[in-house]
């Protein structure tokens, strides 16, 4: 499966983005889907993640409450909402597709969309 993240962008603190993650063929709705950011100079850290029917969601501990994970089967689509947006969450977000469970390490991912840059100006 081929992944395509967008929706990055510059946004100030406290303000909001809609990160999406498209995805080409007809078994997205087998994938189950996280999203990952990654700094410079750091490795590629876990952000959430949804199964592949949606009803089951994972978040990183300093993102839940803030950001919000789904999908729409029917669409081929993921979705990352992010609310409450601060300075420390710059970084290229990354979606990821997997068969089986939710994981919470990139290894465990094996297909990445190409990222995109958001800027969370204070």
């Amino acid at each position: 499966v081929q992944l395509q993240a967008s929706g990055g962008g510059l946004v100030e603190a406290g303000g909001s983005l809609r990160l999406s993650c498209t995805t080409s063929g007809r078994t997205f709705s087998m994938y189950t889907m996280g999203w990952f950011r990654q700094t410079p100079g750091k490795e590629r850290e876990f952000v959430a993640a949804i199964s592949a029917s949606g009803a089951i969601t994972s978040y990183a501990d300093s993102m839940e409450g803030r950001f919000t994970i789904s999908r729409d089967n029917t669409e081929s689509t993921g979705y990352l909402q992010m609310n409450g947006l601060k300075p420390e969450d710059t970084a290229i977000y990354y979606c990821a597709a997997r068969v089986g469970t939710l994981r919470q390490i990139t290894s465990a991912y094996d297909y990445w969309g190409q990222g995109t840059q958001v800027t969370v100006s204070s």
